[in-house]
C-alpha cells in the first residue's frame, strides 16, 4: 500500500469516521465484535501514511502483551512498522530503566512478578502465619490499595468507605501493607504497581525527563479503556502533560474487573473531561449471528446502565441459542460432552468450541465428561502455552537444530525433532498425554504453515521466540475450558455457558447493585463469544440424588421461553422478638456466652474430640473454593466453623445446618459438598 487512502478501503462508515479522525481527542465506543481493533489500528495507519505523525511518535498501549503483539502485527502489515505498541507496564519499565542512571543513580531494581513471597516475610515480621489462600487474598487487597493510590496510612479509612472486606481485620492488613512495602523499598524492588508511579514520579519531578519522553510520544492511543485504573490514568495524564492528542477505545457493556481497582468512569466520562471530543459509536456486529445478538442485546437491556451499546448484527441467521435444565452437575457436563461431540461430527473444529464457567473450579466435571467421550480439550488461564515443559523442550531442540542446517525440508525436520519427544502420527487416548500431543502437533502445524511460505528452520525458530515473547500462541487442537473472565477477548464458533445459576451467576458473594451489574455484564461477556451455537444450561443439584433447590440465573428471566421461576416467598412477620435459647457446653454443661464458644458448642477449655484429617480436607476445600471464587476464605466458612463442622462431622442436611454460621445460602451453596466431605 502506498496511497494512504487505501488504508480507508473495506472499512464500515463508523471504522472509517475512526480512521479519519485523526487528531484527539477522540473516544471510541466499541461494542463486542464490530471491529475495534481493526478500526484503531487503520486510524494509526492512515495518520502515519499521511503524514499527521511520524511512527515514531505513537505509543499503542493495551493490556497484555498478546495484544500489544497483534497490534503490532497489524500496523505491519497496515504500513506503519515503527509504531510502539506496549502494555502500561512495559512502557513505563522501558521508560524508567532508561532514565534510572541520570536521575537516580545506581544500579536499577529489580522486578517481582509476585508479591507473595515478601508478604509471607511481611507476615513473619508481625506474627502472623496465613495459609496460602489467605496469603492471595491479602496480595490482591495491597494491588487494589496501590492501583487505587491508598498508602498504608489511609488503607483503614479507604477500606471502609469503598467497602472492602480484606480476608483479615483491616488494621492488619494495614500493618502488613506497611512492612511489605518497607521490605521492598530495603530489597531494592520494584512491583508492577511501582513501576507505573514512578515512572509518573519521575516526570513529575525532573521536567527534562517529561520533556524527552513528550517529545518522543505526541500521539496516544489506549485500549480497553473501560479497564484503566487510577494509577495507570495517572501514568497516562502524565505522558500526555496537558495536551489531548489521545484516542480510547473501550466497551462499558464490558467491564468486568471493578474488583481490581478499574473503573469505567473513564471511558463514560471521557466526553465530560473532554468537552470536543469526537465520540463514534462502532454497534455492527461482525461476529455473531442475529440470534445471539438479539439475546446480548436482551441481557445488557435488563441493567441498569445508562451507557450501553446496542449491537446490530451483520451477519445471516443461524440456530437460536439453547436453553437446558439438568438434574445434576454430573449429568450436566455428560449433556454438554454429547452436544459437543455432535458439533464435532457436523464438522465444527475442536478447537472452535469453548466450555465457559464462572469459577475455575467448575471445570473437573467437564474435563472428565469430555476425557470419557475422547474429546480433546485444553485448560485456558492455567499453563501459558510457551511455558509448558514439553514446548520449552521442543524449542530448545528446534533452537539447536537451526544452528546446523540439514538441508531437510522444514515441516520434515520439525516432525523429526518433535518424533523425539512424544509426537506421534495419531494421538494417545485423552488426559496429560493428549494436551502434551496436542501442543506438539501445534508446533508441527504451525511449521507447515511457515514452510508453505517458504521460511526455513531458523525462521521458524525467530517465529517461535517472536510469538513466546507476545504469548501469541499457536492455536491448539481441543476444546477449550475457561473462566468468563478468561474468556474476554476471545471468540469462537460455539460456546457453552454452563453452571448459569442464580448463586454462581450472579455470584453469591455479589451483594450491592453495582456487583450484580457486574455479573450481569460477565453474561454478555459470555454471550459474545458465540458466533453462531450458543448453549446456555444449567444443574438443579449438585450431586445426583442431591436436593434440587437451585433455580437458573435471574439475568435469564424472561429470556428462556419458560416460565420464570418463582419467587422466593418473604418471611411471615413476627408479632414479637424471639429470644434465642441459651447455649450450653455439650461437655461441662456450662452456660457459653462467647460467640465463638457457642458456634463449637464447648468451652474453649474443654477437649474436643474431632477428626484432624477431616479438618484438614475441610480447609483445603475452602482454600480451592476461595481461589476459584475470588473472595477472601473466611467468606466461604470461618476457621471457627470448619472447627465446629470437623467436632460434629454432621450427616445429614439439618445436622449442618444445626452448626452456627452454616445458614440456607451456604446450605444451598455448599452443603452437599461439606457433607460429602464428611462422609468420606
Amino acid at each position: 500500500m502506498n496511497n494512504a487512502d487505501d488504508v480507508l478501503i473495506g472499512l464500515d462508515p463508523e471504522q472509517r469516521a475512526v480512521a479519519e479522525a485523526v487528531r484527539g481527542p477522540v473516544c471510541v465506543l466499541a461494542g463486542a465484535g464490530t471491529g475495534k481493533t481493526r478500526a484503531i489500528t487503520h486510524r494509526i495507519a492512515y495518520a502515519v501514511r499521511s503524514g499527521v505523525v511520524d511512527a515514531q511518535s505513537v505509543l499503542a498501549v493495551t493490556f497484555t502483551t498478546r495484544a500489544a503483539g497483534e497490534l503490532r502485527q497489524r500496523l505491519r502489515a497496515l504500513g506503519a512498522p515503527g509504531v510502539q505498541a506496549r502494555t502500561f507496564h512495559a512502557a513505563a519499565l522501558r521508560q524508567l530503566t532508561y532514565f534510572w542512571p541520570r536521575v537516580i543513580g545506581g544500579d536499577a531494581p529489580s522486578i517481582i512478578e509476585s508479591k507473595l513471597p515478601v508478604l509471607a516475610e511481611a507476615c513473619r515480621q508481625v506474627r502472623r502465619t496465613p495459609e496460602r489462600s489467605e496469603l492471595r487474598d491479602i496480595a490482591a487487597e495491597v494491588e487494589w490499595a496501590k492501583v487505587t493510590q491508598v498508602g498504608p496510612e489511609d488503607y483503614v479509612a479507604a477500606a471502609a468507605k469503598h467497602h472492602r472486606t480484606p480476608p483479615i481485620p483491616v488494621e492488619e492488613l494495614a500493618r502488613l501493607y506497611e512492612a511489605y512495602e518497607q521490605i521492598r523499598r530495603e530489597r531494592h524492588l520494584l512491583d508492577f504497581e511501582t513501576i507505573l508511579e514512578l515512572t509518573a514520579a519521575v516526570m513529575t519531578e525532573h521536567r527534562e525527563v517529561a520533556a524527552q519522553i513528550r517529545q518522543q510520544y505526541r500521539y496516544f492511543v489506549v485500549d480497553e479503556y473501560q479497564d484503566v485504573n487510577p494509577l495507570q490514568k495517572l501514568l497516562l495524564d502524565t505522558w500526555l502533560g496537558g495536551r489531548d492528542d489521545v484516542c480510547v477505545v473501550g466497551d462499558p457493556n464490558q467491564t468486568i474487573y471493578s474488583f481490581t481497582g478499574a473503573s469505567p468512569r473513564y471511558l463514560t466520562g471521557f466526553a465530560v473531561e473532554h468537552p470536543d471530543a469526537a465520540v463514534i459509536k462502532l454497534v455492527r456486529d461482525y461476529r455473531s449471528t442475529p440470534q445471539v445478538v438479539d439475546l446480548a442485546n436482551l441481557v445488557i437491556a435488563k441493567g441498569r446502565s445508562p451507557h450501553r451499546l446496542e449491537l446490530v448484527a451483520q451477519r445471516p441467521d443461524g440456530p437460536r441459542p439453547a436453553f437446558s435444565d439438568y438434574d445434576d452437575e454430573p449429568a450436566e457436563a455428560a449433556g454438554v460432552a454429547r452436544a459437543i461431540r455432535k458439533l464435532l461430527d457436523q464438522g465444527v473444529h475442536s478447537r472452535e468450541i469453548a466450555v465457559l464457567f464462572r469459577v475455575n473450579s467448575q471445570s473437573e466435571a467437564y474435563e472428565e465428561a469430555l476425557s470419557k467421550a475422547g474429546i480433546p480439550y485444553v485448560l485456558r488461564g492455567a499453563e501459558r502455552f510457551f511455558e509448558r515443559p514439553e514446548v520449552r523442550q521442543a524449542v530448545v531442540l528446534l533452537r539447536g537444530a537451526a544452528r546446523s542446517a540439514s538441508g531437510e525440508p522444514l515441516a520434515s525436520e520439525v516432525h523429526h525433532i518433535l518424533a523425539g519427544v512424544g509426537l506421534t502420527p495419531s494421538p494417545p487416548g485423552g488426559g496429560k498425554a493428549r494436551e502434551k500431543w496436542e501442543s506438539l502437533k501445534a508446533l508441527a502445524d504451525l511449521a507447515e504453515d511457515l514452510a508453505a511460505e517458504g521460511g526455513d528452520l531458523p525462521a521458524f525458530v525467530a517465529e517461535l521466540e517472536r510469538r513466546a515473547s507476545e504469548q501469541h500462541a499457536p492455536p491448539v487442537e481441543g476444546v477449550t475450558l475457561a473462566s468468563l473472565h478468561a474468556a474476554k477477548g476471545l471468540e469462537w464458533d460455539a460456546v457453552f455457558l454452563v453452571g448459569v445459576t442464580d448463586g454462581m451467576l450472579p455470584i453469591i458473594y455479589a451483594e450491592t447493585p453495582e456487583q450484580i451489574e457486574e455479573e450481569r455484564r460477565l453474561l454478555y461477556v459470555g454471550v459474545t463469544r458465540a458466533r453462531e451455537h450458543l448453549s446456555i444450561s444449567w444443574a438443579l443439584a449438585r450431586a445426583p440424588g442431591g436436593r434440587k433447590s437451585r433455580r437458573p440465573s435471574r439475568f435469564l428471566d424472561g429470556l428462556t421461553g419458560r416460565a420464570a421461576a418463582p419467587p422466593r416467598a418473604a418471611a411471615a412477620p413476627r408479632e414479637r422478638r424471639q429470644v434465642a435459647a441459651p447455649v450450653s457446653c455439650r461437655v461441662c454443661a456450662k452456660t457459653l456466652v462467647a460467640a465463638a464458644e457457642q458456634k463449637l458448642g464447648r468451652c474453649s477449655t474443654c477437649p474436643a474430640d474431632y477428626d484432624e484429617a477431616l479438618l484438614e480436607r475441610l480447609k483445603a476445600w475452602r482454600t480451592t473454593m476461595a481461589k476459584e471464587t475470588k473472595v477472601p476464605s473466611y467468606v466461604i466458612f470461618t476457621d471457627v466453623t470448619l472447627q465446629a463442622i470437623a467436632e460434629r462431622a454432621p450427616a445429614t442436611e439439618q445436622e449442618l445446618r444445626a452448626i452456627p454460621g452454616v445458614g440456607k445460602v451456604k446450605i444451598d451453596r455448599f452443603g452437599e459438598a461439606v457433607l460429602s466431605l464428611c462422609r468420606a
